[in-house]
């Protein structure tokens, strides 16, 4: 029994882990790190209840695991220092570097937002969830997930039009 569902759990994260640091990535405001650590403790949550989640929604249960523990680390005032393994590499010619830099732009612009706008509007635009969906995730009633991801698209708005030169 336990090795059926130790061979479901990893199948999972073998399937969506990409995509589930992705989603950690944007509602951490682009840091890597705090991405993983933040994937990893949902992980973790989500190995202690899996028997009872994994013919239901496992995604789902990890994404709202996500949320909240992004809004949890949010409120920290401090996160001590952010150490790289290597360091950038130099681009290269025919390199997509504009697509990276307006990634990291949007990235940094997302960074600007509430936690609760940051996850409103990934989860809504990025993830394609349903308003209900949100909502449900966040723990709010629809119209104030509805609010949420109203106010931060507007806010990202204004934060990307504020700049005066294209990069590049």
């Amino acid at each position: 029994m336990e090795h059926a569902r130790a061979g479901g759990y990893d199948a999972f994260v073998a399937a969506r882990w990409s995509a589930l640091f992705r989603l950690a990535r944007l509602l951490t405001g682009g840091d890597p790190h705090r991405a993983e650590d933040l994937l990893q403790e949902s992980l973790v949550k989500l190995w202690f209840v899996w028997s009872k989640v994994a013919d239901e929604a496992p995604e789902a249960y990890v994404r709202k695991v996500l949320v909240r523990a992004a809004a949890r680390s949010a409120r920290r005032r401090w996160w001590s220092e952010r150490p790289v393994d290597e360091l950038p590499e130099v681009a290269a010619a025919g390199d997509v570097s504009a697509a990276v830099a307006e990634r990291s732009r949007l990235e940094a612009a997302l960074a600007l937002l509430s936690p609760q706008q940051r996850a409103a509007v990934v989860l809504r635009y990025y993830q394609d969830l349903s308003d209900r969906q949100v909502a449900e995730t966040l723990g709010c009633p629809v119209g104030t997930a509805r609010s949420h991801a109203s106010r931060g698209v507007a806010r990202l708005r204004r934060l990307l039009v504020d700049v005066v030169e294209p990069v590049g």
